[in-house]
């Protein structure tokens, strides 16, 4: 670790480290004896004239003892919340009677304004989808109503819009076809709103590239479940009327890797995917 790193390390772990003993009132004696270590050692580590971080078994002791996160200690991640905390409040539930989940994602995204955007969707990327297909997909569905759809929609396909926006959309090519053919969910669904749909898709791809830029792999070598990345603070994995929302840089990092792999194994790169989708549209077009 570079010299002046190294010091921001400890300094934020001094500052965060006094944080915590005065929210609770522990004194230094009593932290001491608590972790097992000599009084005049946990004076030194908040000494400012120290620029040497404890040893791991002390800082996982500190850290156990007052109840914080082992990251936020160390400066890792703004979340000062125990592990056992963060996996008790991990669960979004979202009853059939409203949908509370749509609030909890634009609050994620507006905190997330600027950092790159991760995104598996489970059907087709919701910031392009036309009002047909919204109301063909959640008509009868249980824990969200169309205009609940609709304006959740609008406001990602604004939040895409913003000038420092990042998103990233992998999703497998049958998908697309799946879609386009009017097949599984999309039976019913008109050949003229599908087309559409197609033709929306391409043009929001074309408009915002490279902010916004969809990878497609195949879904015959490569599975994945819904779910988002908001930057490095936060990963949700949907579940259709729940969401499992992790804030621990381990399991952020772990979907990030996932993520990783599947634009790794894209048979069609961000830059191909709007003239993919306009071969699709004709193919379909043309099909009927």
């Amino acid at each position: 670790m570079r010299s002046f790193e190294r010091q921001e390390t400890v300094r934020t772990f001094r500052e965060r480290l006094q944080t915590a003993m005065d929210r609770v009132d522990m004194s230094k004696s009593a932290l001491a004896k608590a972790v097992g270590i000599d009084r005049s050692t946990m004076s030194q580590l908040l000494s400012a004239d120290n620029d040497r971080l404890p040893r791991a078994d002390t800082v996982a002791g500190i850290a156990a003892t007052l109840r914080v996160s082992l990251d936020w200690l160390m400066g890792l991640t703004a979340d000062e919340r125990s592990h056992a905390a963060i996996l008790q409040e991990s669960i979004i539930f979202s009853p059939a009677t409203r949908s509370p989940v749509d609030e909890n994602l634009s609050r994620w995204h507006q905190e997330s304004a600027g950092r790159k955007i991760r995104y598996v969707p489970s059907t087709l990327p919701d910031l392009a989808k036309t009002e047909n297909t919204l109301i063909h997909e959640y008509q009868d569905f249980a824990s969200k109503s169309t205009d609940q759809a609709i304006l959740a929609t609008r406001d990602k396909r604004a939040y895409s819009r913003l000038p420092d926006t990042d998103i990233e959309v992998c999703m497998s090519t049958q998908g697309l076809e799946t879609f386009a053919e009017g097949k599984g969910i999309w039976t019913g669904l008109s050949l003229e709103a599908r087309l559409d749909q197609l033709s929306e898709l391409q043009a929001l791809l074309r408009e915002l590239y490279p902010r916004l830029r969809l990878y497609l792999f195949d879904g015959r070598t490569h599975y994945s479940a819904p779910y988002t990345i908001f930057g490095m603070q936060r990963a949700a994995i949907y579940l259709g009327q729940m969401y499992f929302a992790f804030t621990t840089r381990e399991h952020v990092r772990t979907l990030t890797s996932h993520f990783d792999d599947l634009i790794r194994a894209a048979t069609v790169q961000s830059h191909e995917a709007a003239n993919f989708i306009d071969v699709l549209h004709d193919r379909t077009r043309d099909a009927a």
